[in-house]
């Protein structure tokens, strides 16, 4: 069941407990207890930021993703629709993760990864900083460019 306010929904759960969600101002994302994201950073309407998690300054979160509980989204990053990013997740400023990603709980993304589309981060992975990759569900590779394809 939800209920609707122009800036806070409350919304319960088939247990009954209820969470309230404040909207941020700039896209109207929704914002659980203790989440703190930059106001002007770019949340979409669709998009849940959970409980104790953090969101720095020039992001932008696309629609229908959910920034699960005591994440941390460093500044100037760019996460596609329908991102999951894992309790505890930790991505570094200039990621760029592609729609419909998961990235597992715990996980460690360094500065200027980027994540493609449909990328799948196992749980507790270190993907080190700068580079480009792509995932499956049981590991993470590194692209490394023409360069790599032809040694051997």
């Amino acid at each position: 069941m939800k209920r609707r306010n122009r800036n806070i929904e409350t919304v319960e759960d088939d247990a009954g407990m209820t969470t309230t969600y404040h909207r941020h101002p700039n896209g109207g994302g929704l914002l659980g207890p203790g989440a703190r994201v930059e106001a002007d950073s770019f949340i979409g309407a669709t998009t849940y930021v959970e409980a104790g998690a953090r969101v720095g300054s020039g992001c932008r979160i696309g629609r229908g993703s959910w920034i699960d509980r005591r994440a941390t989204v460093g500044n100037h990053a760019f996460i596609g629709d329908d991102v999951y990013v894992g309790r505890g997740t930790v991505l570094g400023s200039w990621v760029h993760v592609g729609s419909h990603s998961r990235i597992g709980a715990g996980a460690l993304i360094g500065r200027a990864v980027r994540l493609h589309g449909d990328t799948l981060v196992p749980e507790g992975a270190r993907i080190p900083n700068a580079g480009s990759y792509s995932g499956s569900s049981s590991r993470t590779r590194k692209s490394r460019g023409p360069e790599s394809r032809m040694a051997a």
